[in-house]
């Protein structure tokens, strides 16, 4: 695939397979951006014998020369951050390469607290968030009280700010929820020698990118989570708490979409889902824990078994539409062979009439029972791959009516988990 500034996103509902993707396309990129979300993303790269499971820092560090972006719409946890820095070092990968803007957003001691707590009051009607505080640090962002990576690093003033709101959320932390208060000096302390490790890495993205796609390299903008988690577009409110679509590539990382060549979707040949809400073909059979057992669908960051259901054109096709996508790659092509008959969702019906549109929120997508075409299965183990050429027609054919149904170019397919794995198409 051919690339000057291409933005990479999920086009189900995440967990699609964009590490493997983002790998291949981060070795033949220069400069490598993060956009949006936290460690709540979680992006497993195979290299060789080698298992990368990357939450906060973009996939392009695994390559010595790549510039690497945390960008402004990213929400950060330095411990975790520092955490997954010591963790590559050790392991031989530099992180000398990596920049973090300094608006983005500090995840602190009270958002995971909070996020927990709330999780709990909210009973049977949880939303099932990671608890790793992402949507409470959204929230202040929002409310305009939050802390950001310019304020951690300047120490007195990340001290007044820090008291100031740790005091305010002792309150809610036990006056609403009757938790345990927090230490403000402990956390001030701690969060003060993070911000002096981290200092050295904070500059500004936007500037880098900008400068990176004017200048004619390769900037690939990594994606996170799904479309169908998006905060606007989503399925509200079981979605994370920013803007997984390209649109959100662009607030996030601070450039304007004319810099942007190509939008490439990620998709599974089948589809999956974590948490509650409705899943129009999600299966509860044999053949969904065949899915599940052979898609190893277990997430990278929580590790929480997958809801899983044939391919849905018509959740494609959203994607396709709202993320303006110039081309889209399959991944796990390879779980579905031995199956006799693969079937696809190419509509909805919706109380007795035919749908090819995703609906706008939840209680009609509830209603909603998805239509199958049924196309022949095939029994090749086609892990070994090494060119679509090479597919056994029938596991081409499949690739050729999701196109077809979604109205987009498969521009990549995925036959297992490694980056020799993905063919160009």
């Amino acid at each position: 695939m051919q690339m000057a500034s291409l933005v990479v996103v999920g086009a189900q509902w995440g967990d699609e397979g964009k590490g493997k993707t983002i790998d291949l396309l981060a070795s033949r990129s220069q400069v490598v951006v993060r956009s949006q979300g936290g460690n709540n993303a979680g992006h497993t790269v195979i290299v060789g014998d080698e298992v990368y499971k990357l939450h906060l820092i973009p996939s392009g560090i695994l390559y010595p020369e790549t510039l690497c972006l945390i960008g402004n719409g990213v929400v950060v946890d330095p411990k975790v951050l520092l955490e997954e820095m010591d963790g590559l070092i050790a392991r031989g990968i530099g992180c000398r390469n990596l920049r973090i803007d300094p608006r983005a957003h500090v995840i602190m001691p009270y958002h995971i607290l909070l996020d927990n707590l709330s999780e709990r009051a909210r009973g049977k009607g949880d939303i099932g968030t990671t608890g790793r505080g992402i949507g409470p640090c959204y929230m202040d962002k929002a409310e305009r009280s939050g802390l950001r990576m310019c304020d951690l690093i300047d120490e007195a003033r990340f001290s007044e700010r820090a008291r100031a709101a740790i005091e305010a959320k002792n309150r809610v932390i036990t006056g609403v929820y009757g938790g345990e208060p927090l230490d403000a000096d402990a956390v001030i302390a701690e969060y003060t020698a993070y911000g002096r490790r981290l200092r050295e890495f904070v500059e500004d993205t936007s500037v880098l990118a900008y400068d990176a796609v004017k200048a004619g390299k390769s900037v690939l903008f990594e994606g996170a989570q799904g479309t169908l988690l998006d905060l606007d577009v989503g399925t509200y409110p079981y979605v994370t708490s920013s803007h997984p679509v390209s649109g959100g590539v662009c607030v996030g990382a601070g450039i304007g979409p004319t810099l942007i060549d190509e939008v490439l979707g990620v998709a599974k040949a089948y589809t999956t889902r974590v948490g509650k809400g409705p899943f129009p073909t999600e299966l509860f059979d044999e053949t969904g824990d065949l899915i599940r057992n052979r898609g190893h669908e277990f997430g990278t960051t929580t590790g929480r078994p997958r809801r899983t259901g044939w391919f849905d054109a018509v959740i494609a096709r959203f994607a396709v539409r709202v993320n303006g996508l110039t081309s889209i790659a399959i991944n796990k092509l390879d779980t579905m062979a031995g199956l006799p008959t693969i079937k696809i969702c190419d509509a909805y019906e919706l109380d007795g009439t035919r749908t090819e549109n995703f609906p706008a929120d939840l209680e009609t997508l509830g209603r909603c029972t998805p239509h199958y075409i049924e196309v022949p299965g095939f029994e090749e183990d086609i892990s070994g791959c090494t060119s679509f050429d090479a597919l056994p027609q029938a596991a081409k054919n499949y690739i050729e009516t999701i196109e077809r149904l979604i109205g987009c170019h498969v521009s990549m397919v995925g036959v297992g988990p490694a980056r020799s794995q993905m063919l160009d198409r």
